[in-house]
């Protein structure tokens, strides 16, 4: 009786062991980074503009006599008579806007500071407001998250956003999720460019889909028949192992059971 205890304890403890250390490899986050591991990321990343986006775009003058001079080019409109809320520009398909006063303005392909600077210095040149300032940030910054039937939308407020902050806001991934095949999509001067990112590997952060632009998609796998096979075939290798270890274990306790006879 003591002897079938302790093969039982030995093995539920190979079992645990087994998969508690197969199971980690398979879904735990940065695997090879350890204690004290530096890796460089492009921290200077700034999201360019593109058409189609939305830009809010406020315009106002330390000068208090040109307040007035700059609402033309704050757009509101009329929110069901409880006030006013900031319609912003929209930008056209050939990456322009348009402003009063200043005309058409192609603005894709830049940063928002950049804009920023742009939009002040032709205010300036332009003469109609004195010591003008100017600020822009973007109304859709957001990003797409798809799985099977599951469709998630991040908006994302300082308009910095990396695949690893991504996949914190949908909560991380479940355990089904192959790590390996998790996408990223974007458009990239005209075409749909799709890039699978492991989140297990520090090679991640070398990825150039790792800073997420405005618009990208995260298209996650679904856990199908083909992965419950594997899975299926994973656990029956998991128990042939724990098996094969306690028959081990049982025949070193039998002999030496016989031996001290």
């Amino acid at each position: 009786m003591r002897t079938k205890k302790i093969i039982t304890i030995l093995a539920t403890i190979t079992i645990l062991t087994l998969t508690s250390c197969i199971t980690s490899r398979r879904v735990d986050y940065l695997q090879d980074m350890t204690h004290g591991s530096q890796i460089e990321i492009e921290n200077r990343f700034e999201a360019t503009i593109a058409p189609y986006d939305e830009l809010s775009i406020v315009v106002k003058s330390t000068d208090a006599t040109n307040t007035d001079l700059a609402e033309p080019f704050n757009q509101y409109e009329s929110h069901s008579g409880a006030g006013n809320y900031y319609r912003g520009y929209l930008v056209d398909a050939y990456g322009n806007i348009e402003m009063p006063t200043l005309g058409k303005i192609h603005v894709a392909g830049l940063t928002r500071l950049q804009l920023q600077d742009t939009l002040t210095d032709l205010l300036r040149r332009s003469g109609y407001i004195t010591s003008p300032f100017v600020t822009v940030r973007f109304d859709n910054f957001k990003i797409f998250f798809l799985s099977g039937g599951i469709g998630r939308v991040i908006t994302i407020p300082n308009e910095r956003c990396t695949f690893l902050e991504a996949l914190a806001m949908l909560g991380g991934l479940d355990m089904y999720t192959p790590r390996d095949r998790i996408g990223v999509m974007r458009e990239v001067d005209g075409h749909m460019v799709l890039r699978y990112l492991d989140p297990r590997s520090s090679d991640v952060f070398r990825d150039p889909f790792f800073m997420l632009q405005q618009n990208d998609f995260i298209i996650a796998p679904t856990h199908n028949n083909g992965t419950a096979r594997s899975e299926f075939a994973y656990w029956t290798g998991v128990f042939s192992s724990a098996i094969s270890m306690a028959s081990l274990i049982t025949t070193i306790l039998l002999y030496n059971k016989m031996s001290q006879q």
